[in-house]
């Protein structure tokens, strides 16, 4: 399945073609390989910058596919009854639980470390 162009930069910058064996170069995005868990290097911290003073427990140095940034999200998230989000290889839950994510990091087998404060 092909996906959606939205917009004209998305076609690159090419209009239209008279040529009838004209076709639009797409870039193959070369999927990310699974890192597995105990060789995933994350930090938990908590961040009330640019947040209006509320704090988030913030983790970071992910590195996978978005659909396991999401599933890890997710889980983060449900354990501590809280929203937030997750993207660029980052997890934001809201609210100050930095030990509660700790712990089930690392249960999950992953390599963590509180940084800051």
């Amino acid at each position: 399945m092909k996906p959606n162009k939205k917009s004209l930069s998305d076609l690159g910058g090419i209009m239209y073609s008279t040529d009838p064996s004209f076709s639009y170069e797409t870039e193959n995005e070369t999927p990310q390989e699974v890192i597995a868990n105990n060789q995933q290097d994350l930090r938990v911290m908590l961040d009330r910058k640019n947040r209006g003073g509320k704090a988030v427990t913030l983790v970071t140095g992910f590195r996978g596919n978005a659909e396991e940034l999401e599933k890890l999200s997710k889980m983060l998230k449900t354990k501590c009854g809280v929203g937030g989000s997750a993207k660029d290889g980052e997890v934001m839950v809201q609210g100050d639980f930095r030990d509660k994510v700790v712990l089930m990091l690392q249960k999950e087998g992953y390599k963590v470390k509180k940084s800051g404060g």
